[in-house]
């Protein structure tokens, strides 16, 4: 296994709720429209730091999606899922896009 590198995010910053690590930029949410099991979720087209789990088949709300949970890298916690595939024609655009459950982030400031 090899060395971790993080990448250090500049402004207004999602991070991981229990190590506070740096997930996302507050200007790169596309949508804070969708839900998870523990409440609201937001969706990003990018997002750092993470380390990917296994594809797996997911009834959601919208229909079947392959996705993969999405961790922290700094401290292993579950942040979210990567929507890998889509099963139906409306829902492609989430192909390849990034949800953080609200429940698992924190809204951070850094100096820029």
């Amino acid at each position: 296994m090899g060395r971790i590198f993080m990448i250090t995010l500049e402004g207004r910053i999602y991070s991981c709720k229990h190590c506070f690590t740096h997930l996302a930029l507050l200007d790169d949410i596309i949508s804070k429209s969708f839900h998870c099991g523990h409440g609201k979720a937001y969706l990003f087209d990018k997002v750092v730091n993470i380390t990917e789990g296994e594809k797996e088949e997911r009834m959601m709300m919208t229909g079947l999606h392959t996705v993969v949970d999405i961790f922290c890298v700094g401290c292993g916690s579950i942040v979210g899922w990567k929507y890998e595939a889509a099963h139906e024609k409306a829902q492609k655009y989430k192909e390849g896009k990034f949800i953080l459950e609200r429940c698992h982030i924190t809204v951070s400031f850094t100096r820029l």
